[in-house]
């Protein structure tokens, strides 16, 4: 697994990363002993990018991944999140907080939990709407400035925001949804990234699973699986975007690969500062994924690709409408 440099404060991490918020949440049942030996065997195939959160759980993540950690912490790129708020008692309901006081009591939460003295990589998952993004990135440089942060991020947020913020602070990352059936970031983020030097980070890359070919009935979710709530996986939406998969598949047996290798490839094959963050709980998706680096697409192909999955081609938007206004923010 080749190491790059991600953004320009000094973080060297694998090109491919890993997601690890279904290991505790969201995606059916957790199995930790599961989730643990697969972080193990991805450091061993070179995967030390690691993703995590606060509000997966909530927390339960974080305390999973401080297991992982033990032994093996120089070896890990670190990256978690604050700035999405829910409770153990009602992990349902669920506020925004980016203001300064917050952003170093969360910190300090997260290093708590994941056992550790610093993070690597430190997200503002969401932008806090009754904080200006000025004073939140502010806070989060005197967490760098503490040594308690290496570099800082930020997630679903417009490409005005990311200059705002930058202004204040240099921003490492930007972590946004972005795969062939959610190309919103070509629109400004991904230009804006690059002309800064901020690395891109896309989280669901190969559509919560649904561009692995591997989910063919609403049935296939768990009853606690957040895709049920979603609106691209139900009804009539579901049923437009299976065929738009069959389409995918079509290509990648043309191209000697899996779906899930494919989708994952044409992520990775916009840029050299973008660096994927496929998640999964099972070792045979991992080598899957870390198998994907290897492809290389013609012009040809990739015209072909961009046709077939224009920035409209999927049907029903990627969260449910109560939760769209915190994207792109």
């Amino acid at each position: 697994m080749e190491k790059r440099p991600m953004g320009k404060q000094g973080i060297i991490t694998s090109q491919l990363g890993l997601g690890c918020m279904g290991m505790s949440e969201f995606y059916g049942v957790a199995d930790d002993q599961q989730s643990l030996l697969l972080l193990a065997e991805a450091l061993e195939l070179g995967v030390n990018f690691w993703d995590t959160a606060d509000m997966y759980g909530p927390f339960k993540n974080e305390l999973l991944i401080s297991k992982a950690l033990k032994g093996k912490r120089d070896k890990i790129t670190l990256a978690t999140k604050f700035g999405i708020v829910r409770s153990v008692e009602n992990p349902s309901i669920r506020g925004l907080n980016g203001t300064p006081a917050y952003v170093q009591s969360a910190c300090e939460a997260s290093l708590k939990r994941l056992e550790t003295d610093y993070i690597d990589l430190y997200y503002l998952h969401r932008k806090d709407p009754a904080t200006p993004i000025e004073e939140t990135v502010g806070a989060m440089g005197k967490l760098v400035e503490q040594g308690k942060v290496r570099a800082i991020g930020l997630s679903e947020v417009s490409a005005s925001t990311l200059r705002k913020a930058h202004a204040v602070f240099p921003i490492t990352a930007l972590q946004t949804e972005y795969s062939l059936w959610s190309r919103e970031p070509e629109e400004e983020i991904l230009a804006t990234c690059k002309e800064l030097g901020i690395a891109f980070v896309p989280y669901s890359p190969l559509g919560r699973g649904f561009l692995t070919g591997q989910i063919k009935h609403f049935d296939d979710f768990a009853p606690d699986d957040y895709r049920r709530f979603s609106p691209r996986f139900q009804g009539e939406n579901f049923n437009k975007n299976l065929e738009l998969v069959k389409h995918l598949e079509n290509l990648a047996t043309e191209k000697k690969c899996t779906a899930s290798q494919l989708a994952l490839a044409w992520v990775v094959a916009q840029g050299d500062f973008i660096f994927p963050i496929p998640g999964t709980k099972k070792s045979k998706y991992l080598k899957e994924n870390i198998g994907s680096i290897e492809l290389v697409f013609s012009t040809e192909e990739l015209l072909i690709i961009n046709e077939l999955f224009n920035k409209n081609a999927a049907s029903g938007t990627r969260y449910p409408e109560s939760m769209m206004s915190s994207l792109n923010a």
